[in-house]
């Protein structure tokens, strides 16, 4: 376990698995940064994590880490990954041999290193000291000021506390959780005057206190922005996949007043997924919640407005104008509109999934409960590339995961890489033609009965997780008689609308639909939602931006 002092002080945090090397870090920082900082030293990733974590409860500050790149279990761009997300402001250095710099400079991309040191750095006062200078000089002058958190306490197998905990995850809110039935939950319902009876309980840094609150008055008492800023855009972007969020770069870059709304959180199937492994520039890998954020951050700089929680309902034409309605009445305009709408997963219509939905039975890699599936058996339903990377991710702490498939193998359907690693990995199995028949279990999943779909053949087996990812329904009903759609529910645009040589019989203009827009002129898709797309964050990143040029075609023109 890493060593905890003072905790009075800023803390440098050293790790390597070596223990010479780890007391010789150690040694030299505290000779030179004794007086002013905390210096925390530990041995393995795991431990190391641990630390952040006590440190971050305690509310404790973290300037730098310095992490060994070769560590067993755990290497330092692994570990240095999932320090970010304890303590994103604190300055990243990997210590690395000669033969690594490497995956030190590939590291730049994974988790935006501020610097690698190669072993040995004697003397420190020449090769250690400045770059560790210069590190806390960069963190002084940051806003490295801890952020207050939300509180929710909750039923550990309610579904609504379930989606408040991912909601605030994938939205990057800061916030702490706190079971009903323990001291300190308990605390918080009676400094909050209620009884506990209606879960969950969600109390803002500003001392707000929502009880069982809806996703809009969640996002706009935890600083989300809901409301436009305006009633007129030049581009709507409905949906925040990576689809959206690349017309929504692409759109604001290029001088378009642009504004983007998303249902839920930003990053849509892309952002739950744990690992991404084949997108272009990132060879080590990226979570999509970490491209996500890079993405929303990058179209929040060059102006693009993001809305959370708003639900679209409805796309009117008015003249030139596209008039995008809201769930609550209201609604914004543009000259054009972007569908980047994405898909979800379908449904499992097995027995007894539908009332243990949030408890038990999740949709998709729930970020919040991966942490708590450690040491059980894990099932996960599904045969394409978000099963694989769920079931590699879930498989690092999970007693064993199971893969139930439908089909006869993997290889119509999840990614060669993916296949490998599945393969490869100890406690990963995997059942083909083999569906869910019922879940069962009283306040959560307790069993599931499978069959075997060529003989008929039932089995029970205990479970408490199972993770579903089935299918694909694009969210599009909300479109019906005005945008069209195949039978599927899936948006036809350019080529597809115009299978004869013609245009639709509606279409207004001389000229036919132009690649990527649908029936209406200037109102174009991009994406999963797209009839007959690649259904890859690659390709739907690029299908965002080529929808922007095909904007400014259409806006020249108009």
């Amino acid at each position: 376990m890493a060593e905890v002092a003072d905790p009075a002080r800023t803390v440098i945090l050293t790790v390597d698995d070596d223990p010479g090397v780890s007391r010789a870090v150690a040694r030299d920082l505290r000779r030179r940064y004794g007086a002013g900082y905390r210096i925390v030293r530990a041995e393995s990733g795991q431990s190391a994590l641990e630390a952040l974590n006590e440190l971050k409860l305690r509310g404790d500050l973290v300037a730098v880490i310095l992490a060994d790149y070769r560590m067993p279990q755990m290497n330092g761009i692994e570990f240095l990954e999932q320090a970010l997300h304890v303590y994103p402001g604190a300055r990243r250095v990997l210590l690395t041999a000669y033969a690594d710099t490497n995956a030190a400079i590939d590291a730049i991309n994974v988790v935006d290193l501020d610097h690698y040191l190669l072993k040995p750095w004697d003397p420190p006062e020449e090769k250690l000291y400045p770059v560790v200078d210069d590190l806390l000089t960069a963190w002084r002058s940051s806003d490295y000021r801890p952020v207050p958190a939300t509180k929710v306490v909750g039923h550990r197998w309610s579904a609504r506390s379930s989606q408040v905990r991912e909601f605030l995850a994938r939205n990057q809110v800061p916030y702490r959780w706190y079971s009903s039935d323990e001291p300190e939950g308990l605390r918080l319902l009676e400094a909050a005057g209620v009884d506990g009876q209606r879960l969950p309980l969600v109390i803002t840094p500003e001392g707000t206190v929502l009880v069982e609150p809806e996703a809009p008055d969640l996002a706009a008492h935890v600083g989300l922005a809901t409301t436009p800023t305006a009633e007129f855009y030049d581009l709507v972007v409905i949906g925040g996949g990576p689809a959206g969020l690349g017309a929504a770069v692409y759109g604001a870059s290029e001088g378009l007043r642009t504004v983007l709304v998303e249902r839920s959180a930003t990053g849509g199937q892309a952002g739950q997924s744990s690992r991404i492994e084949n997108y272009l520039g990132f060879p080590d890998g990226v979570s999509g919640g970490q491209l996500t954020e890079r993405a929303r951050r990058q179209a929040g700089r060059f102006g693009a407005e993001i809305l959370t929680a708003r639900e679209v309902t409805g796309l009117e034409v008015n003249g030139p104008a596209r008039v995008v309605r809201f769930s609550d009445g209201s609604s914004v305009a543009a000259h054009s509109v972007i569908l980047a709408t994405g898909v979800s997963y379908r449904q499992l219509q097995a027995a007894g999934c539908a009332d243990l939905t949030g408890r038990g039975v999740y949709y998709g890699s729930s970020l919040t409960e991966a942490s708590s599936c450690q040491g059980y058996d894990v099932y996960i339903v599904g045969g394409a590339n978000s099963a694989g990377q769920a079931a590699m991710y879930l498989a690092r702490g999970a007693k064993s995961v199971t893969l139930l498939v439908r089909g006869e193998s993997l290889t119509a359907s999840m990614s060669y890489y993916l296949i490998q690693q599945i393969q490869e990995a100890p406690n990963i199995s995997v059942r083909t033609r083999t569906v869910v028949e019922a879940a069962h279990g009283e306040e959560h999943l307790e069993r599931l009965v499978l069959r075997d779909v060529d003989s008929g053949a039932t089995e029970r087996v205990d479970a408490q997780w199972m993770f579903v990812f089935i299918g694909a329904a694009p969210r599009t009903d909300w479109l019906d008689g005005t945008v069209l759609r195949d039978e599927r529910g899936f948006i036809l645009a350019g080529p597809d609308l115009t299978a004869d040589g013609r245009p639709p019989a509606e279409w207004p203009l001389d000229r036919p639909p132009y690649h990527l827009e649908t029936n209406i002129p200037g109102v174009f898709v991009a994406g999963d939602a797209r009839a007959r797309s690649a259904k890859r964050v690659a390709s739907a990143v690029g299908e965002g931006a080529m929808a922007v040029m095909l904007v400014h075609r259409y806006l020249e023109q108009s």
